[in-house]
């Protein structure tokens, strides 16, 4: 059985569900410049998987490059919540932040993506790893 996991944008306006493709075992960072500046660690989820119960109306999307990849984030509090993912339009890409009880700080290494040079345009991979260490 599958587990649905609740999720919120930072002010709670934007609630939803989810239940991911293979938990927690496939994180990652892109390294394309939106992404390098938005920062989030993403996990992956089907489409159909993914369920809005509260704040709809408070969701705006932002499309850059392609325009293909949809972006979603709350219009009060500005926090990314997930987007439709350009390399798989089947899937969403789901901010680990905004998932209850978990935080990108549980994450020691990250692969990151080469976005920079994405797979539908012949490119790439995974290029690096983001380490995190509690001292």
């Amino acid at each position: 059985m599958k587990k649905i996991i609740r999720a919120a944008c930072h002010c709670q306006s934007i609630n939803f569900e989810v239940i991911l493709i293979d938990g927690f075992n496939t994180i990652r960072r892109c390294n394309c410049s939106f992404c390098r500046m938005r920062g989030a660690i993403a996990v992956s989820a089907n489409l159909k998987d993914l369920k809005i119960t509260q704040g709809q109306e408070n969701l705006t999307e932002y499309r850059f490059g392609s325009k293909e990849a949809v972006h979603f984030f709350c219009k009060i509090c500005g926090i990314y919540t997930f987007h439709q993912r350009r390399s798989n339009p089947e899937q969403y890409g789901i901010n680990v932040a905004c998932l209850e009880d978990t935080s990108p700080f549980d994450f020691v290494d990250i692969p990151v993506l080469d976005g920079i040079n994405h797979p539908n345009d012949g490119g790439g991979g995974i290029i690096g790893y983001l380490k995190y260490e509690n001292k």
